[in-house]
């Protein structure tokens, strides 16, 4: 299929005219390609990382010794997406370079686990093209979004991004 600018652009989700390199807090969620549960598994409302899960938490938690104007408060990492809230304090780099060196980072690592034969395999990208990013404008917001992570694998079995819940019967993915 040819190219089509009217029809094959990407929309930024992106808030217009916002400098992502002042300080400021943002909840993000990435999502893993295709849906796939990769990262753990959700037993009686608690997430139980398996070795790939394990990785990307390591990873999440190193962000602030690769970018030090970088602070990180609550997060989750469910079998097949991720909700972080991350603090950026100034500096030369955007919320955009850190979230590009997480996911580069996670893929890397987890293509050696998968040729290492530790990691099931995937298609294509790991990570969704982009990432959802919401700047929280105050205490309140924060609050409401920490309590949003911390219930997230209690509200699995009707979460949007579970694949029963999207196709109900297919099984685990």
């Amino acid at each position: 299929m040819k190219f089509d600018p009217e029809k094959h652009h990407r929309r930024s989700i992106r808030l217009k005219g916002y400098d992502y390199y002042q300080p400021g807090l943002y909840f993000v969620t990435l999502c893993i390609e295709g849906r796939l549960c990769l990262l753990g598994e959700i037993e009686e409302g608690e997430i139980l990382l398996n070795a790939a899960g394990e990785l990307v938490k390591e990873i999440w938690e190193a962000l602030p010794v690769h970018y030090p104007s970088v602070a990180l408060d609550d997060f989750v990492i469910m079998p097949n997406h991720f909700h972080g809230i991350i603090a950026m304090q100034g500096g030369d780099f955007s919320l955009a370079d850190a979230m590009h060196r997480f996911k580069s980072l996670t893929t890397a690592r987890y293509r050696q686990g998968v040729y290492g034969g530790e990691f099931r395999a995937f298609a294509g990208r790991l990570w969704q093209r982009n990432y959802y990013e919401r700047v929280l404008r105050n205490q309140e917001e924060v609050e409401s979004f920490r309590r949003y992570i911390a219930k997230n694998p209690e509200d699995w079995p009707d979460d949007p991004e579970n694949p029963m819940v999207c196709h109900p019967g297919a099984g685990p993915v």
